[in-house]
């Protein structure tokens, strides 16, 4: 075979080599082990959790004073969604992800573009045609029919599937028989021609797994599709070697393929990235672990968290509970930091499936909003309401000191109340202080309804007295309990519950569904304050009138 005559024949247009390529694309000039490296999403226009999991690459990078970059996979045409590369950057740069070179939305930043595939054709046929040039490369004119002959001869014979040997009809054609397809118009896809072995096993460097060893490719894969526009499998390889990446962070799905990669950075003479699969994020379903669905499981796609309210900081601790087994000891003794302020480890991931619980991420979320300042939380409230919840918004607009003061209720101190983790439940929770949108959600205490619910009520009007303190308040709620055959003690009315009609926590049960519709709200002497006098007495005379 004319190694040089084909090369020309299938890529006569090429006329720069990998060479030209090298010089364009030079080694970075970054401090020494910097990390460089990516997120490489498909614009599918479903940005989903393991676009954010993986890209804990951004730690890696800014750590070591690399580069994080943003590259779009638009090989596929067919998937292309309008505005899914908005959306990406959108909800990257929503949890705080910052790029410093990639695709934008209107362009690109970086010296190393461009930065989407469909963009880079030229460059990827340069290395195609040097790789028929070294006759390691050729045209397939085999037909869906010609492959799933070859699948089924394969299937009866017990053989391994896949283009190779024996069933590599075009492997060793001449050159008259592609010229005579490709005078015809056949369309032609471009197979690699590997020598590699089944019997032979590569070691790879995983910087999550340590040394992983795989099968030698021995598969005449594809490397460029009948349009000209490379596979994954290819693009990927020369995309990260001329943009100088040093890590490649992905899910552990790819390590299947991992030997077609190592072959083709190894046959082009170009040193391997770090490659580090990470866990597959996983769920409990039932009894047993099942991988994250998109058809499944809402929570998988990223605006679940967005439309929810989960802070971002929230959902960031969250995720590095899963990826680095010592985040929470760190947490615990860090409890007010910034999670950036977290050295991220490769070495502390885990190699198996990571399981992804949500009860987790809403203590996480509780735990950290318990410890914002009021003005946090109402700002972020706010901001989702906007989006969300357009009417609680203006309502939060009209009446921001008093969301302020309602949000600070049981904040501060050793002990805060940790009543919701995401702005959704903060608005359902703060929804009683609010007259517009006040309902009763508990029913009255058994032990102080009837004639006790008008009794309790109507003294506690006739006592209540704003200037009185905390402590004055309370005492009176004492007084009204024993006054009217209540335990002021809960423990006295367990021991002894046919003396007395119940205790004092009914009555104080009684008093929150009056002013919260809830058995379950914060102190109610805080609530009185926020409400005012006027509402206070307002709701519990309307309670005693039901």
């Amino acid at each position: 075979m004319n190694n040089t005559a084909l090369a020309n024949l299938l890529f006569p247009d090429i006329t720069k080599t990998i060479e030209d390529y090298e010089a364009k694309y030079p080694e970075r000039n970054l401090p020494e082990n910097a990390v460089v490296t990516r997120i490489a999403p498909s614009p599918t226009g479903f940005v989903h959790l393991g676009n954010l999991y993986n890209a804990i690459g951004e730690r890696l990078a800014h750590q070591t004073q690399g580069v994080f970059y943003l590259r779009i996979e638009d090989t596929d045409q067919k998937r292309e969604v309008e505005g899914a590369v908005e959306a990406v950057i959108d909800a990257m740069t929503f949890y705080g992800i910052r790029f410093d070179e990639g695709a934008t939305t209107d362009g690109e930043v970086g010296a190393y573009g461009p930065y989407r595939q469909r963009q880079r054709k030229e460059l990827y046929q340069t290395v195609a045609k040097s790789l028929v040039l070294r006759g390691l490369a050729y045209p397939c004119f085999c037909t869906e029919d010609d492959l799933k002959e070859m699948h089924d001869q394969q299937e009866a014979a017990k053989d391994n599937y896949g283009y190779f040997g024996k069933y590599a009809i075009w492997r060793d054609r001449t050159l008259e028989e592609i010229e005579a397809e490709l005078a015809k118009g056949t369309e032609w896809v471009l197979r690699f021609r590997s020598e590699g072995d089944p019997e032979n096993m590569v070691a790879v460097k995983d910087g999550i797994r340590g040394e992983v060893k795989v099968q030698e490719n021995y598969t005449d894969f594809v490397l460029l599709k009948s349009d000209g526009i490379p596979t994954y499998h290819f693009a990927h390889v020369c995309d990260d070697h001329f943009m100088r990446t040093t890590h490649v962070i992905r899910d552990e799905s790819w390590l299947a393929t991992l030997p077609i990669h190592v072959q083709l950075f190894d046959i082009l003479g170009w040193q391997r990235p770090v490659y580090c699969h990470t866990a597959t994020l996983m769920k409990m379903d039932g009894t047993s672990k099942r991988k994250l669905s998109k058809r499944k499981d809402p929570e998988l796609a990223l605006s679940y968290y967005r439309e929810a309210g989960f802070p971002q900081e929230a959902v960031m601790r969250y995720l590095m509970t899963v990826l680095n087994s010592n985040f929470e000891e760190w947490m615990m003794e860090n409890p007010d930091a910034d999670s950036r302020a977290f050295t991220f480890s490769l070495d502390k991931m885990s190699t198996s499936g990571s399981l992804f619980d949500l009860e987790k991420l809403d203590h996480i979320a509780k735990e950290f909003l318990s410890r914002q300042t009021a003005q946090y939380v109402y700002d972020g409230l706010l901001e989702w309401a906007k989006k969300y919840d357009t009417a609680l918004a203006e309502r939060m607009e009209n009446k921001a000191e008093f969301f302020c003061n309602a949000i600070n209720v049981g904040r501060g101190g050793d002990k805060p109340r940790k009543d919701f983790g995401s702005w959704k439940e903060a608005a359902a929770f703060l929804a009683f202080y609010d007259a517009e949108t006040f309902a009763y959600e508990d029913a009255c205490p058994e032990r102080a309804d009837g004639e006790m619910r008008s009794a309790i009520l109507t003294q506690y009007l006739d006592t209540l007295n704003f200037a009185d303190t905390q402590e004055e308040w309370f005492a009176k709620v004492k007084q009204i309990t024993e006054a009217l055959g209540y335990a002021a003690q809960p423990k006295k009315y367990k021991k002894n519950p046919e003396l007395y009609k119940g205790s004092i926590v009914d009555v104080t049960n009684l008093l929150r569904v009056a002013l919260t519709g809830r058995q379950n709200a914060p102190d109610i002497w805080e609530i009185s304050r926020v409400l005012g006098e006027t509402e206070t007495r307002r709701r519990v005379q309307a309670y005693m009138n039901l």
